[in-house]
């Protein structure tokens, strides 16, 4: 029988063949064929000495996490250790950003000579990396703001109690910025390719030197922090152990000075159950409750993708889903959660109306051939941290494409209790655009990590218009706990990029430094400016949601689509609220900025 404290994800990469493993994309994640190694995140109890090994690397992390690096024959026998409780295969992730669209900046508030920047607040953020020589992160003297910058990606000279990449100190950037972009960059080579890191940190903290000051970011003096994911070996996505890492640098760091901060995750993936029990997830909460930090998670562009479904099951029912696979579509999964008390009957059938036997409960694989497509299944249960139970698919080419077209998922409720259920395909916009489901369902549509508990979850609104952006992820009723927190400008915002100019860019990776950035502002109120000294984590949470305005189109609050409202803080209370002013649009900051 599969391993119960392995969970079921990478039980089926180690049952898989190679070549189902190569075809399916997602199984090899976590897996660098050459060496025949993984990366593993572990949930653990007892003395960090007892986790390593020959040929076992250990980086352990707050509140009993580590990433394991380990041969695959070693899993097993490394799962029967009495002190590892979970094993946990890494994900991909994918950026909450949209392309394609440019209009008007959106900045938030500056607050005139006695108002708030950020001084004294660390800013991290966990991302593609950052052009270190943009303006917009350097002070007037020409000198960096960035205390540290962590490339996973460049073999060198790891942080201490970590083994990838290159750390590099604000001396080191400081030489590399006087000696100039050529000689410069071969001192500190870091560089983000994509943009991504450099807009998102440009948002929550540029001080906008490149444009004069007109498109400065929130926490403008603040210091910051960078980390740059990325692994250089097969499959270059960043993948949530990476993730995990460079959130436990950042508080170390933190810690280490005696500094607040406020941290910035703007990936996500939609693999799991959705209710804030991946180790993943509990890792951040954990996290949250170290030093003096907020961490800030987007919710995800999944809102008006046709990636979810779900429905409730009545005893006796039986209910079809259906699902359109497009043409030349060369991989897919589908996962299916349910309450572990329903029994149900699922069962295939093909667009060419061949059903397929119904799946047996025993945990473990199974394997059906259907036309040019072969199936992949595992049947899961319930790990150690969950209450719900898994039924995975993956849906592999014989040859190079999928069999397209309308694939139905039969259930039958044979003995049921609760009888919800939901369904979810890959997100990050990597799904042919016919490929989905044909009644789709915008609830849950919130990408995981911003599903844990303690971070501070921000969807996406439109400043303009004063309207909710459909495309951002949203809640429901499976967490247990009201998500996202609220939602901030996330359509058609001004943000820096790599060679010292600035683009437009949407998506929720861009509304959430907004609130990253005010959180660093609210923390510099409450606890350098001593208002309120323990200004930080949930308690930051708790001032943002009472600050949140409402929205046109929504009458309750909290609500699945923009949590407790809009970061429209017109005097937000800080004291009796009041200090942050609303976000603006961009021509109103530059007629206040140019105004005498």
């Amino acid at each position: 029988m599969p391993d119960q404290k392995i969970d079921n994800l990478l039980n089926l990469a180690m049952e898989a063949t190679p070549q189902e493993r190569a075809k399916s994309e997602n199984l090899n994640v976590g897996y660098d064929s050459a060496t025949k190694v993984w990366d593993v995140i572990i949930k653990y109890s007892g003395p960090e000495s007892g986790l390593g090994g020959d040929g076992i690397q250990v980086v352990p992390l707050f509140g009993g996490y580590a990433v394991v690096t380990l041969p695959e024959s070693e899993i097993d026998a490394y799962s029967d250790r009495e002190q590892i409780e979970f094993i946990e295969k890494p994900k991909r992730l994918y950026f909450e950003t949209l392309q394609a669209r440019e209009a008007s900046c959106i900045l938030p508030v500056q607050a005139g000579a006695n108002g708030l920047t950020g001084e004294g607040i660390l800013v991290g953020v966990v991302d593609s990396g950052v052009d270190y020589f943009h303006p917009d992160f350097r002070n007037e003297d020409g000198s960096s703001r960035i205390l540290r910058l962590w490339d996973q990606s460049l073999d060198g000279k790891p942080p201490r109690g970590y083994v990838t990449g290159t750390e590099y100190t604000k001396e080191e950037i400081d030489k590399a910025l006087v000696l100039g972009e050529t000689e410069g960059r071969r001192l500190v080579p870091s560089r983000d390719f994509s943009g991504h890191g450099t807009a998102v940190l440009g948002i929550a903290a540029g001080n906008g030197r490149a444009s004069g000051g007109v498109n400065r970011g929130v926490a403008y003096e603040s210091d910051l922090l960078v980390v740059k994911m990325g692994n250089a070996r097969e499959n270059s996505f960043p993948r949530t152990t990476e993730l995990m890492e460079g959130i436990d640098y950042l508080i170390r760091q933190a810690v280490k000075m005696g500094r607040p901060i406020a941290i910035n995750i703007s990936f996500g993936n939609n693999y799991g159950s959705h209710q804030g029990d991946s180790l993943l997830e509990t890792y951040l909460s954990n996290a949250a409750n170290v030093g003096r930090s907020v961490i800030c998670v987007g919710s995800g562009n999944n809102g008006n993708d046709r990636i979810h479904t779900a429905g409730q099951l009545r005893q006796g029912q039986t209910e079809t889903v259906e699902m359109s696979i497009g043409t030349y579509e060369t991989t897919l999964n589908l996962q299916l959660w349910k309450a572990y008390a329903d029994e149900i009957e699922i069962s295939i059938e093909t667009p060419s109306g061949e059903r397929l036997p119904t799946l047996s409960e025993k945990i473990g694989t199974q394997r059906y051939r259907a036309g040019e497509t072969d199936l992949l299944i595992y049947y899961g249960k319930p790990g150690p941290f969950q209450v719900t139970q898994e039924i995975y698919f993956d849906f592999i080419p014989v040859e190079t494409y999928l069999t397209s077209g309308i694939w139905k998922i039969h259930l039958h409720g044979r003995r049921i209790r609760e009888g919800n259920y939901n369904l979810w395909l890959p997100g990050g916009n990597v799904l042919n655009p016919v490929t989905g489901f044909y009644r789709p369902i915008a609830a849950e549509t919130l990408t995981i990590p911003s599903t844990a508990a303690k971070v501070i979850t921000v969807g996406a609104y439109d400043s303009r218009l004063n309207a909710y952006a459909d495309f951002s992820g949203r809640g429901g009723s499976n967490l247990s706990f009201p998500k996202p927190d609220l939602v901030a400008p996330g359509v058609n915002i001004t943000a820096p990029t790599p060679g010292g100019a600035y683009t437009t860019v949407t998506g929720t990776s861009f509304s959430t430094p907004f609130v990253t950035g005010s959180a660093a502002l609210l923390m510099e109120w409450g606890i350098i400016q001593r208002n309120d000294p323990f200004l930080w984590g949930e308690k930051v949470k708790a001032y943002l949601r009472r600050g949140a305005q409402p929205l046109p189109g929504f009458n309750e609050y909290p609500n699945e689509a923009v949590g407790w409202g809009g970061g429209r803080y017109n005097k937000v209370t800080l004291k009796k609220v009041s200090k942050i002013k609303c976000f603006r649009s961009f021509s109103q900051h530059r007629n206040e900025a140019l105004s005498p």
